[in-house]
């Protein structure tokens, strides 16, 4: 018997038709969530999409949040806090549902000890893996961060996907939600939320069979601040330093901090397309005073016994 109420999140950024039909998949489920919360950081969308999100939001369909500041944690934490489900499901604004997502993340609580429930996310260039695969193809069992989402074998795991993922709501409140300065492409906020989350106690589990496709819509989203390989701009980077920064418990975190900027660019792009060697530089060096600055700042989280931000 499934007891949870469940409450979706989807934040949005610059997502039009491809919004629509994900939000169309999402209310026709058999089993469908108690709520489902658009956190939209759009300036102002097409004619057709803003009259779309504004019906569904007067017909009670869906809760639409605006927000100004485009942000994926500080818009995940906005939904986490107006949330009323026990459990709560972030997904992507670009996904093809491919099972009857909220029911299978939903079985999963029947068990006390599981606090969070990683799904199966399979990107527009794979296909699933069948159960007997291996999950972790390289061999470094001791390596979170190598484990292959499109996976089909139920398993615990210290990581997630920020598009395909629940948790109790009251345990993601008490490890303080997500870290609101991975800024821009927010890159590495979802290992640096699981690190806390693990070391608090809590537990993730893997069920394949909540399953979405990531459809990775060209326009919108993380997009928006360029293609990493060729932008100058240090969106893509900051992330990465900053995790590297906040997070203590990581092997040779100096030398990887410190090497980063230099194996950016140690890649077959740069290899075949030398010219863009400069600009990754640019871009890697802003990112990495962009994070030292952030983490002298102190960590952005929520405070949950205010139910508000904190640093």
């Amino acid at each position: 018997m499934i007891l949870s109420t469940l409450s979706i999140v989807i934040p949005t950024y610059q997502r039009e038709q491809v919004l629509l039909e994900t939000l169309h998949q999402l209310l026709q489920l058999p089993h469908a969530a108690d709520e489902l919360l658009v956190v939209d950081q759009t300036p102002q969308h097409e004619t057709e999409t803003e009259s779309a999100l504004k019906a569904l939001h007067e017909k009670g369909k869906i809760v639409w949040i605006r927000k100004t500041e485009p942000s994926i944690p500080q818009a995940m934490n906005k939904g986490l806090l107006r949330a009323k489900g026990m459990v709560v499901l972030f997904l992507d604004d670009d996904i093809e549902v491919t099972s009857d997502l909220v029911r299978e993340h939903l079985k999963e609580y029947e068990n006390e000890t599981v606090h969070a429930v990683a799904g199966r996310v399979v990107q527009s260039w794979e296909r699933p893996l069948k159960p007997d695969a291996s999950s972790n193809p390289s061999g470094l069992e001791e390596d979170p961060d190598a484990f292959l989402f499109n996976c089909g074998r139920r398993q615990w795991v210290c990581r997630f996907m920020g598009g395909n993922v629940s948790m109790r709501r009251d345990h993601a409140l008490a490890v303080g939600g997500f870290d609101e300065n991975f800024v821009r492409v927010a890159y590495r906020f979802e290992a640096e939320f699981a690190d806390r989350f693990v070391a608090a106690g809590h537990r993730i589990v893997f069920q394949p069979k909540a399953s979405i496709r990531h459809l990775q819509a060209r326009a919108g989203g993380t997009r928006s601040y360029g293609e990493h390989l060729t932008t100058i701009r240090p969106g893509h980077a900051v992330g990465r330093y900053y995790y590297l920064l906040a997070t203590g418990n990581i092997p040779g975190r100096a030398r990887k901090f410190f090497l980063s900027p230099l194996l950016a660019f140690t890649t077959r792009f740069h290899l075949t397309h030398p010219w863009w060697i400069p600009v990754t530089l640019v871009a890697e060096l802003g990112g990495l005073c962009w994070a030292l600055k952030l983490w002298l700042s102190g960590p952005k989280r929520i405070d949950s016994d205010k139910g508000a931000m904190a640093k």
